[in-house]
């Protein structure tokens, strides 16, 4: 049975959509995000950052609750997570975001299960 269609989730917009923002306000938000070099995932970041992050960490270090008694996830890591301040928060306290001691690595189920929770702007947020 085909659900119910809502309003976009865009404070104001009416257009009427299955689930979240409509098109047209997704790609409004997409342009004011700006791309991936824009928000500072530059060579830098995947050379410095993300490379050694990953070489330190080659298995996923995630202890959520969502894992057996808070045990290790253990799978392996495919994603260089700013912590335990984000990106924005080490931009926005003058430090430097592409400092490897400033990440860890997860696999990409953990990285985004932890992005769409705790981090302002995560998935859920929007």
């Amino acid at each position: 049975m085909p659900r119910a269609l809502k309003a976009c989730s865009t404070t104001g917009c009416p257009e009427l959509v299955p689930t979240g923002r409509c098109p047209g306000c997704r790609a409004k938000a997409e342009a004011r995000r700006g791309t991936a070099r824009q928000r500072g995932y530059d060579r830098k970041h995947e050379t410095q950052f993300r490379t050694r992050v990953l070489r330190r960490n080659p298995l996923c270090v995630c202890t959520d609750d969502t894992h057996d008694h808070g045990r290790q996830c253990l799978r392996p890591s495919t994603v260089a997570d700013h912590w335990p301040l984000s990106r924005r928060e080490l931009v926005d306290a003058g430090l430097d975001a592409n400092d490897p001691t400033r990440g860890r690595g997860l696999c990409k189920g953990c990285h985004d299960r932890h992005t769409s929770v705790a981090q302002p702007g995560g998935w859920n947020a929007r």
